[in-house]
């Protein structure tokens, strides 16, 4: 198969099974079935995932640089335009909250009430425990 193939994700389904475990990985399909056995994390690992986008499970992970470029050699082509994802590294998840020009306008407040409230705290307590 060249590696400029075009899968859809059923193909890759389809296809992979435990003799030729097939996964995708940011859009990329991977035929792992040669590398089952020096998979460091071991074979059941790909297993898991054969016929899968293995993505969030590979990024997860943390894999090295090394690993990366390993990977090229088991490329066998892509996901048609039709399954394609978003890359994992393009992929961000939205702000809980947003700083506006607003709120930074106000951290002031953030330091100076409570400072305030502090020295009239130790100014009561110096009146009425002073002796």
């Amino acid at each position: 198969m060249a590696a400029d193939k075009k899968f859809t994700l059923a193909d890759v389904q389809e296809t992979s099974n435990p003799n030729k475990p097939l996964l995708v990985i940011d859009n990329v399909v991977y035929d792992v079935t040669t590398f089952m056995n020096e998979h460091p994390g071991g074979e059941e690992v790909l297993q898991e995932q054969q016929g899968k986008d293995a993505t969030e499970a590979f990024e997860d992970v943390g894999h090295s640089g090394d690993a990366r470029e390993m990977m090229q050699k088991y490329k066998i082509g892509e996901l048609a335009d039709s399954d394609r994802q978003i890359p994992f590294n393009a992929r961000k998840e939205k702000p809980k909250f947003e700083v506006s020009e607003t709120d930074t306008s106000s951290s002031w407040t953030a330091w100076i009430i409570p400072a305030a409230l502090a020295i009239a705290a130790t100014v009561i307590y110096k009146f009425l425990f002073a002796k």
